[in-house]
């Protein structure tokens, strides 16, 4: 039996992610849980493990595509199971569920609805009610039934129209994440393709092909449920849609310009705008490479446009002289270093960090989108730049008021690892309230960091020199010097608060000692 592994919910919001690598190929034989896939999300890399032991048939996208949540990912022929179906079932409904993928007659196939993620860490529900019937048709978007998690009554809805088949669960049973909920029977591409193309598809918008793609036109247009509810709403067929996103994925903006008729004078002006455009661009040399910005890269970008433009930043430079804590960290380092717990710099960064803002606890806040109220937070969750193999992370250390410096540094060594493979969890990402980037362990001195929005303060790090500074009595010593960068939110830090808290995180940092006697 050939089963179609469909993509499941990876994360609140995702929709779609990256294809980094397959770690199998066609032909492959692979057992439960086996990783088969690793994808990456605008949030983290995720890697996807098969649910059934088989053979692998059909890998449906090649390295670098974005992949459709709730769309087949692969396609796994399961063991034993062929003859199993075939001896249980009368022959006449054997064509129901030898394949998900098989051809009926008159253009019509069978597919399973595999119940996807309804929350995390939720492996299965109860049925508590079916809202249709063996027979019944169904249209996308139709509930189907309402199940009950350990959290929530959630109702089920159907992703096609067709009719169903098979209910799988009787109400009271249990259902399985990822295991077929019900069938239903569906138009095959050859039905698809006998649709008339002029009743799906207004002639007006046949040269649709650059920014609005050309709608759907058989009922499966790519959206988000909230897109779907916004069409539901205003009793839009989404099929006639043109959608700007990517693959033709409609967006809400999508919806409200085809409700205000605007659709056809946006396509216009867009071919016009590349129009002009082209005359005056400059084509790319045989020599140049184009590539999409995607994934963590594309998250960056956008929070980082997004706190420019919404935050007044304003820089303040400091010089430490680290020459005491230098030594005291390679007196400890022999003793204390090991494969879990690397006794870096970083953890008294922290340390010193968290205890000044006990000070200074506007430092440790957060503003809302108007700017309207200033959130005090408790916990000191210190966030730190990682420069990982799919772009920057900002992953941080869970409340270090509390911690010693020994666990902050095996916090710290633990998050470097996950953030450097690529495979850090979201919720190490999750929760940060100031953030320390060590840019200078690249190199550079100062620099003008930008705030992790929601943040309202962030350091940036200049590298380790030993300079000539002189002593008390005058004379010329090599000492440990670096300089750090504070970017600071100017709507609710003043450039007198940032000076005295940066001075007081410099009497820990430059006289350990004192840094000791403060912890409690």
């Amino acid at each position: 039996m050939i089963k179609d592994f469909i993509l499941p919910d990876i994360g609140e919001g995702v929709v779609e992610c990256e294809l980094v690598e397959w770690l199998v190929a066609e032909g492959d034989t692979v057992t439960e849980d086996q990783p088969i896939a690793d994808v990456m999300t605008d949030k983290a890399l995720v890697q996807i493990p098969a649910v059934h032991g088989g053979v692998i048939k059909k890998l449906h996208y090649k390295k670098g595509d974005i992949a459709i949540v709730h769309e087949p990912l692969y396609s796994v022929e399961i063991d034993g199971e062929v003859a199993d179906e075939v001896a249980a079932e009368p022959a006449a409904d054997t064509q129901v569920v030898q394949s998900d993928s098989q051809q009926g007659a008159g253009g019509k196939r069978v597919e399973e609805f595999l119940l996807p993620d309804i929350g995390e860490g939720i492996v299965e529900c109860e049925l508590v009610e079916w809202l249709v019937q063996e027979g019944d048709m169904v249209v996308e978007d139709q509930p189907i039934a309402d199940v009950m998690t350990d959290k929530a009554l959630v109702q089920i809805p159907a992703i096609k129209s067709g009719k169903v088949v098979k209910l799988h669960y009787r109400k009271g049973q249990l259902a399985q994440v990822h295991t077929p909920l019900f069938s239903i029977e569906v138009e095959g591409e050859e039905g698809a393709l006998a649709a008339p193309v002029a009743d799906a598809v207004p002639a007006a918008d046949e040269s649709q092909d650059v920014e609005l793609h050309a709608p759907a036109g058989n009922g499966k247009a790519l959206a988000s449920p909230a897109v779907r509810r916004l069409a539901r709403s205003y009793d839009i067929d989404l099929s006639l849609v043109p959608g700007s996103g990517k693959h033709g994925r409609v967006y809400k903006e999508d919806v409200e310009r085809f409700r205000s008729g605007e659709a056809v004078k946006a396509k216009a002006a867009k071919v016009q705008d590349q129009s002009e455009q082209t005359v005056a661009a400059v084509a790319p040399s045989a020599g140049d490479r184009v590539e999409p910005i995607r994934g963590v890269k594309a998250v960056m970008a956008k929070m980082m446009t997004e706190s420019v433009s919404t935050i007044p930043h304003f820089t303040y430079c400091e010089e430490l002289d680290l020459t005491e804590l230098v030594a005291l960290r390679e007196s400890m380092k022999a003793r204390y270093s090991s494969d879990d717990l690397k006794l870096t710099m970083m953890p008294f960064f922290m340390k010193a960090m968290s205890l000044a803002l006990t000070q200074f606890p506007g430092i440790n806040s957060r503003v809302n989108e108007d700017c309207s109220e200033q959130t005090f937070l408790a916990s000191h969750n210190i966030g730190m730049a990682v420069d990982s193999k799919v772009g920057l992370l900002v992953p941080n250390v869970k409340d270090v008021q509390q911690k010693s410096i020994l666990e902050v540094a095996a916090e710290i060594t633990r998050l470097t690892k996950d953030a450097r493979s690529g495979r850090v969890s979201p919720s190490d990402l999750k929760g940060g309230s100031i953030s320390i980037s060590n840019i200078g362990a690249l190199g550079g001195t100062v620099a003008t960091p930008i705030i992790n929005k929601p943040e309202v303060a962030i350091v940036a790090l200049g590298k380790l020199q030993t300079l000539p500074r002189f002593n008390d009595k005058g004379e010329v010593e090599a000492r440990k010097i670096m300089q750090v960068s504070w970017s600071g939110d100017h709507r609710v830090i003043d450039g007198g608060t940032i000076a005295r808290f940066c001075n007081l995180w410099k009497q820990y940092l430059e006289s350990p000692q004192e840094m000791l006697l403060a912890m409690h």
